[in-house]
């Protein structure tokens, strides 16, 4: 049976202070969390009921064995997750001081295992047949990782659902003017496009959200989303629909992985065929409720969580 969703990107370990408003050089315990945006949001999409898979690799030491073990707990097939000798697995620290500021530490050097996913090692069929399949912006920074993920692309040809998180990472890369060329080939093959303002920015090299997502359009996908902040999300598709929808009330501890769960969700709208308020509103909420908690995959939504979130309006 074919997967619902298979993502393909980063993975590694996330250690996160058990104090809050405190810098690293005063922390004194952390969290070990599974962590890395692509596998976030299959952990994510699982939550949610979905059948899920990750394509990436880790170190072969302990933490790749914790990571293998953490995404079966989660329920996510590891099958295409290998071992890449003499890399270490990542980790990423970061501090939080919320509402809205959560410096990100990643020690991916001297390079992440899952920038040497091969393209002589996918399984081009499993990935066509999946009902989605998810790219990030991080998998097209280096080789071989970046001719993999364009010649995943071009297998799949647009068949099913085929999303471009455009997830860009300035420590990626030397410049935006180096990733734009990469991005835009990766539009000519996508169906549905996601990033926050400065995201749309690097890929189209407009800001304005309304210019931005017919921009997106432009480039060749049949939907546009484009998380503005505070001001909530704009969704606009090749049909000329369009949702804006405000963000939910909530009181944020920590909100990295908040655009994991939003993707989690959002895969899950499309599949059930929502419209695309009703897709939004909940990717919204998803987000909202993974703002509020101090992980990012062990805090993924249930749909009871995320119907009540919507229902009330806001994050209790």
């Amino acid at each position: 049976m074919a997967y619902d969703l298979i993502t393909m990107g980063r993975i590694g370990v996330d250690l996160y202070p058990l104090q809050t408003g405190v810098p690293l050089p005063q922390v004194t315990s952390f969290g070990k969390f599974l962590g890395g945006s692509a596998t976030n949001v299959a952990v994510a999409a699982a939550r949610l009921g979905r059948r899920t898979a990750v394509i990436t690799r880790t170190g072969d030491d302990p933490f790749g064995t914790y990571l293998h073990e953490a995404l079966k707990d989660f329920g996510v097939d590891d099958r295409w997750v290998t071992p890449v000798p003499g890399l270490p697995t990542p980790v990423t620290f970061c501090e939080v001081f919320p509402p809205d500021d959560f410096p990100l530490y990643f020690y991916r050097r001297p390079k992440a295992p899952d920038l040497e996913i091969d393209a002589h090692e996918l399984d081009l069929d499993g990935i066509r047949d999946a009902r989605v399949f998810w790219v990030t912006g991080t998998g097209l920074s280096e080789e071989p990782s970046r001719t993999a993920t364009l010649a995943a692309l071009a297998h799949r040809a647009k068949s099913g659902t085929t999303v471009f998180d455009l997830d860009w990472r300035p420590m990626f890369w030397t410049d935006p003017d180096a990733a734009r060329p990469f991005y835009k080939e990766a539009l000519r093959h996508t169906t549905v496009a996601v990033g926050n303002l400065d995201e749309v920015e690097v890929a189209t090299g407009v800001r304005e959200p309304h210019a931005a997502a017919r921009a997106l359009l432009d480039a060749g996908v049949e939907l546009a989303v484009v998380k503005q902040g505070p001001k909530g999300v704009l969704a606009v598709n090749r049909e000329g629909a369009s949702a804006e929808v405000p963000p939910l009330p909530v009181n944020v501890l920590n909100g990295l992985g908040a655009g994991d769960a939003f993707g989690g969700s959002l895969v899950h709208g499309l599949l059930a065929g929502w419209d695309l308020e009703k897709t939004m509103r909940h990717a919204n909420a998803a987000g909202a409720i993974v703002a509020s908690r101090l992980e990012c995959s062990s805090a993924m939504p249930t749909p009871g969580e995320i119907e009540a979130a919507v229902t009330a309006g806001a994050v209790k």
